[in-house]
């Protein structure tokens, strides 16, 4: 059995940011987080957890981590996303679950639960998508809605010069927020 999801980046707008995916049911929560990093093209550089409710989550998956900032009464256990399978949290069509990585950046991802089929497939594949997906550490929506209205408004001033430095990019290049390869993405979903 296979779930179809589509993926959202959260408060990301022209363009925005989501793919779909279609995950063999009895992949783990881990393996769909490996499948959540490729597709967008995150670096798996920091924490992430699933949850039903953007706040004051009931289910929390991740990896457990000790944390003495946050009161254990406060929010739910955080259950190990190596020992949960997504077909023991998706039942049905419709149903949603959120995904936040970097918890400094707070990237929240809405996950839709779309169609269930019934082929038994071994392997992630994605099927569409829209939108580059912002850079690592670019300090969350807001900078990167900064920096993508900087490119489109002020690329020859010094924060875009700044930005390209960072980024890695020639002189004259901007970022390009459209840029989704869907072929990139499934050459790399196969090396996981």
């Amino acid at each position: 059995m296979a779930f179809q999801f589509k993926i959202q980046l959260k408060d990301i707008a022209k363009p925005p940011v989501w793919r779909k995916v279609s995950v063999p049911a009895d992949f783990s929560f881990f393996q769909f987080h490996g499948v959540i990093q490729v597709v967008f093209g995150w670096n798996n550089t920091h924490l992430f957890e699933f949850k039903d409710k953007e706040y004051q989550s009931n289910l929390r998956i991740g990896i457990p981590y000790e944390d003495d900032f946050f009161d254990p009464g406060f929010a739910a256990q955080l259950k190990d996303a190596e020992e949960m399978e997504l077909s023991a949290v998706f039942k049905k069509a419709g149903e949603k679950l959120f995904y936040v990585y970097d918890f400094g950046d707070s990237w929240l991802h809405s996950i839709t639960l779309e169609a269930i089929g019934f082929k038994n497939e071994k392997e992630a594949v994605c099927l569409s998508g829209k939108g580059a997906c912002p850079p690592e550490d670019c300090g969350g929506v807001w900078a990167y809605e900064e920096m993508k209205d900087i490119f489109a408004t002020v690329p020859g001033s010094e924060a875009a010069v700044e930005y390209r430095d960072w980024l890695g990019l020639d002189e004259e290049e901007t970022w390009d927020a459209h840029l989704f390869n869907l072929d990139a993405v499934n050459t790399n979903l196969k090396l996981l």
